[in-house]
């Protein structure tokens, strides 16, 4: 019996040792930041360049046969970008950007790749169109994926929910994710940006991002937000992140990473190059 309690008491002590001297979970590093800048990045990326796919894709009428919409929208699409070739098939459009001469540039981004459009509902108040990316690229990314986009006319908003597979060209760099983001316009109207509340998350070089984002302000030509903040959660352990994001000046984004205590600062430029402020 006495033996049985020593062994009891040296079991408890041995357990109570080993917490008290379990290390706290590391702080973030200065690397794990910028990595997680990174992948925001990337992924935002891909989301602009659908966006503005998506954008050009609005302008039909309400409430007229799907069919006719169809027609409208082809004909604003070859006005506004000639390089592109358009296939129409009942209420889906084929477009194959930079096929033919002529300018392939919508809001400051210059396509390439294959896009279908379906508008599947165009009722007063009940808009519903699909839409399908076949290594759609602006010479910096290459989108690949679907989306669906609905329409809220009593708010002046979009819903865009996306499967999407992306990859950096200049290095190969490749992200696997999803999303359901709403967008309104900025105060400057369409040409300026939109403003997106909503979700993503990927796959990605280091695993698993989830990232709540919180309205931000992105521009067509920007890399990253100029305004608002993002909930990122990390697959390093412990360590979620928010990042918030400031303009600078017309080039230039400050974006700040913080963990707990831990905050640092970068500065991303128009082209995407990040370094520390």
């Amino acid at each position: 019996m006495v033996m049985r309690k020593l062994i009891a008491l040296l079991t408890v002590t041995f357990l109570l040792l080993n917490i008290s001297c379990k290390p706290e979970d590391e702080a973030l590093t200065a690397a794990e930041a910028r990595q997680a800048l990174e992948e925001s990045s990337l992924s935002s990326q891909a989301a602009t360049l659908i966006n503005g796919t998506v954008e050009i894709s609005t302008n039909f009428t309400i409430g007229q046969a799907v069919e006719q919409a169809a027609q409208e929208l082809r004909d604003f699409i070859t006005s506004q970008l000639p390089c592109a070739e358009i296939t129409l098939a009942n209420a889906t459009l084929t477009i194959e950007y930079g096929v033919n001469g002529g300018n392939c540039t919508w809001h400051g981004q210059t396509y390439s790749g294959s896009h279908s459009v379906t508008i599947n509902r165009n009722d007063d108040g009940d808009v519903l169109v699909s839409h399908a990316w076949d290594e759609l690229s602006n010479q910096v990314m290459s989108v690949t994926g679907t989306a669906t986009v609905t329409w809220s006319f009593a708010e002046g908003s979009r819903n865009v929910t996306h499967e999407l597979t992306w990859t950096r060209l200049f290095d190969g760099r490749q992200g696997v994710g999803s999303g359901n983001r709403t967008h309104t316009l900025l105060p400057g109207g369409i040409v300026e940006g939109i403003e997106i509340n909503g979700s993503r998350n990927w796959e990605g070089k280091a695993g698993q991002w989830d990232l709540d984002i919180d309205g931000v302000e992105v521009r067509w030509i920007d890399p990253v937000p100029q305004a608002g903040s993002y909930s990122l959660i990390t697959p390093f352990d412990g360590k979620d992140l928010t990042l918030t994001f400031e303009r600078v000046d017309e080039d230039t984004i400050e974006v700040t990473v913080s963990s707990g205590s831990a905050d640092y600062s970068f500065l991303v430029s128009k082209l995407g190059l990040i370094e520390e402020a």
